[in-house]
């Protein structure tokens, strides 16, 4: 579709104004549709200190509706764990193996989940893997006992988010080719769980500017009052 039907879509659209979500799910509903897959992603500015251990938010949810991508999961295992990670389809599976090859290697997964003692040997890779932000970690929910369940979650498609130096949070909820319902739902459990973060050493308003967007599309400022 051509770019001048793609404006004439965004007609009742107004850049300065703030939005019902229900709204703001008609306006990507309604948006012509790509020749590739596009996300729907969120941007929302906390009123939290970021430099403060307590108010450096960080976690994951997994979401009602599965984003639909394929992600790539290295689970560094041992014992009877190994058979867990199969079981739930990680892609690369191992320990003292996956930490050579990824010494030399170039990193070829989305996401990496492990035990807690494991994390001391995952740690030789963290020059490799955290400027990456590939660190497995227990506040997303990739350190954990629970092997089958962590990459089963990843793998339905979780949203992973971390708050920047300026307290703004990103992270993709949906696809654009998720029905209204749907992309609600996803939206919805995300903005939950923010609210269930919420560091009880954070004053005034929590939550100042919300924005959903799919990937070439604009972005749509959301009424944060509604939160």
């Amino acid at each position: 579709m051509k770019e001048t039907n793609f404006k004439k879509t965004l007609q009742n659209y107004d850049v300065e104004k703030s939005y019902k979500t229900e709204e703001v799910v008609e306006f990507i509903v309604a948006q012509p549709k790509r020749n590739f897959k596009e996300s729907v992603d969120v941007s929302v500015r906390l009123g939290i200190d970021p430099k403060k251990s307590d108010q450096n938010i960080r976690g994951s949810i997994t979401l009602p509706n599965s984003l639909g991508k394929k992600v790539v999961v290295a689970a560094f295992v041992e014992g009877d764990k190994i058979e867990e990670a199969k079981k739930s389809g990680a892609d690369f599976i191992g320990s003292d193996d996956l930490i050579e090859k990824y010494s030399k290697d170039p990193v070829d997964f989305d996401v990496a989940v492990t035990t807690p003692s494991l994390m001391k040997t995952v740690s030789k890779l963290a020059k490799i893997l955290g400027p990456k932000g590939l660190m497995p970690n227990p506040k997303s929910g990739t350190v954990t006992e629970n092997i089958e369940k962590a990459v089963a979650d990843v793998k339905h498609g979780q949203a992973r988010f971390k708050a920047d130096k300026d307290g703004t949070i990103h992270a993709t909820v949906a696809s654009a080719e998720m029905d209204k319902k749907q992309l609600t739902e996803n939206f919805n459990s995300f903005m939950d769980e923010l609210k269930r973060l919420k560091p009880a050493s954070s004053k005034g308003i929590y939550i100042k500017d919300v924005y959903l967007s799919t990937t070439m599309g604009p972005g749509y400022k959301i009424d944060a009052s509604q939160f």
